[in-house]
């Protein structure tokens, strides 16, 4: 079987470099280091360390508490992380710059894997959260390089659709070394799919313990008074026909109040231009932050046309909307504005997140909508009622607080690994 996978992943590879020239015809970083998604990369100063996956920024930030602790703990110890997106390695420069050296996350090949494994030699892999590639697996195992699923999650849908693999699939799972998985329901479809039930614990998830810069709120202050201290809500990571949804209800949030602001933060760089078409076509009045310009009282709409600047837009607006939600995509990450004390919505498609949208819900932290129009109601209900803001920001604050830990418990998985190996 895992010949036949190998087989139809060759035949699909040229389909996957056409994607990925169509997509670097809108952002060009998806066709640099082409090379190295098929092992032909550089071999970092040192080998024999912990080689961390990550596929894009939302698991690079992630990973950052441990890849940190790491450095401080072990500073001898050869550090290497990969990702699959450039918004992905752009976020690694950003956090490491040339302390640990990013490379591209190789095709599951198996020629691909071996020139990339002579030249890295790891020492551990640690892969972040859903990354499950059956010729990796295999490889590790031949190679004597121990595995850890970290941050391990697998949705009621992921898990079906594992299941259907047959021996195939279980083959895959029992190769992983060690799960560090998010919840209990998490840990239990880990075993049912075939990982030894003594290799898998709970610790919890690590986005919990995310860290915000001590100066964040300082230029969040500032950035705020550019918006004139104007009732504001942020969309974030928005997507395909998402956008369309997110524009109406801030048309009718408007006519409700009509000095407020939308930042609307979509998920893809290379789908900017077309998101910027939609604005317009809405007839809002829109700053774009790649124009540098100031944001005058009569814009209607902020499009954050940049990198790595989500957290600042959270940090100065008064209320969040998390995308991915309102079309079948999983959901994002919606911790981050939960943790800045705001209020978060979020759509009914929320799979990817469910243990985390379920808790904020219970605590009254979050609020699902069903459609726009829901969303654009409660934005109004939100940005005309500070008290309210307030209580349930204040609840998915405490939210995140109250579940911290565990990039401590898998830290000394992590340990305990380095021991051993």
């Amino acid at each position: 079987m895992r010949r036949l996978y190998t087989l139809l992943l060759s035949l699909l590879l040229p389909l996957v470099l056409l994607r990925l020239l169509w997509r670097s015809l809108r952002l060009p970083e998806y066709r640099r280091r082409l090379g190295e998604r098929f092992g032909f990369c550089p071999p970092p100063a040192q080998t024999s360390g912990v080689w961390v996956h990550a596929v894009s920024v939302g698991e690079t930030l992630a990973a950052s508490p441990l890849l940190k602790r790491l450095l401080a703990e072990h500073p001898d110890l050869p550090l290497l992380i990969t990702t699959t997106t450039p918004t992905g390695a752009r976020q690694a420069r950003e956090l490491f710059g040339e302390t640990i050296p990013h490379r591209y996350f190789p095709y599951d090949l198996p020629g691909t894997l071996d020139r990339f494994l002579d030249r890295a030699q790891p020492r551990l892999l640690v892969l972040v959260e859903t990354e499950i590639w059956p010729n990796l697996l295999a490889a590790c195992e031949q190679r004597g390089i121990p595995t850890i699923l970290a941050n391990g999650r697998l949705s009621e849908r992921s898990a079906r659709r594992y299941a259907r693999l047959g021996a195939f699939g279980r083959a895959t799972f029992q190769r992983i070394g060690r799960v560090a998985a998010q919840t209990e329901a998490d840990a239990a479809r880990f075993v049912a799919l075939g990982v030894p039930a003594e290799r898998v614990s709970v610790t919890g998830n690590i986005k919990f313990d995310l860290r915000l810069p001590a100066s964040l709120h300082e230029r969040a202050e500032v950035l705020r008074r550019g918006w004139d201290n104007r009732p504001v809500w942020v969309a974030a990571s928005t997507h395909e026909g998402e956008e369309e949804q997110v524009l109406a209800a801030h048309r009718a949030l408007l006519a409700r109040l009509p000095q407020a602001l939308l930042v609307l933060v979509p998920r893809h760089p290379e789908r900017f231009e077309r998101v910027a078409a939609l604005g317009r076509r809405a007839g809002l009045r829109m700053v774009r932050r790649s124009e540098a310009k100031p944001c005058p009282p009569e814009a209607q709409l902020f499009l954050g046309d940049s990198m790595g600047e989500l957290p600042l837009f959270l940090a100065a607006a008064d209320a969040a909307f998390v995308g991915g939600s309102l079309v079948r995509r999983g959901g994002h990450n919606v911790l981050e504005p939960a943790a800045l004390g705001l209020p978060v919505a979020f759509g009914p498609h929320m799979f990817n997140f469910a243990a985390i949208a379920a808790l904020l819900l219970e605590q009254q932290g979050a609020r699902q909508v069903r459609n726009g129009e829901e969303l654009g109601a409660l934005m109004g209900e939100w940005l005309g009622d500070a008290h309210l803001r307030t209580r349930i920001g204040e609840n998915g604050r405490r939210v995140v607080e109250q579940n911290r830990g565990a990039a401590d418990r898998l830290y000394r998985l992590l340990e305990d690994a380095l021991r051993t190996s």
